[in-house]
């Protein structure tokens, strides 16, 4: 376990409201999405589904006075692949979104690349709670 930084919680709650505005839009918007963008509706729908239930780890873990190191390395390393799974997705061949398309795909590779950084550098921060 660990005492979170207040950083860290603030970046974690950060990302919990990003993340939760995200998943409304995809879940609610994905028909309309698809279209403006050029992408899968069931991809950005799915999408939208995953970040509820993240959006709900993430917001939980905003307001603990400690927390589990491994979940919050989890989060971290899940934000760092979120960005590498978005640029591989923006090179491959699997979607072909059109230039707004790619502009999204682009902002969903940054957003979270920046969120790990954040929440790293909070994870640093931090301290580890003694054992009871």
């Amino acid at each position: 376990m660990i005492q979170p930084s207040p950083f860290l919680r603030r970046v974690f709650l950060l990302d919990a409201v990003v993340s939760g505005m995200m998943a409304l839009l995809l879940t609610l918007d994905a028909g309309a999405l698809a279209s403006w963008l050029e992408l899968p509706e069931a991809l950005l729908r799915e999408t939208g589904l995953f970040l509820i239930a993240y959006t709900a780890l993430v917001g939980w873990l905003a307001t603990r006075q400690s927390m589990p190191k491994a979940l919050a390395i989890i989060v971290i390393a899940g934000n760092a692949a979120w960005t590498v799974a978005s640029i591989a997705l923006l090179f491959s061949s699997a979607v072909t979104p059109n230039l707004l398309g790619q502009v999204f795909i682009a902002a969903q590779a940054i957003v979270p690349g920046a969120l790990a950084e954040l929440q790293y550098i909070g994870l640093r921060r931090s301290k580890d709670a003694l054992a009871a």
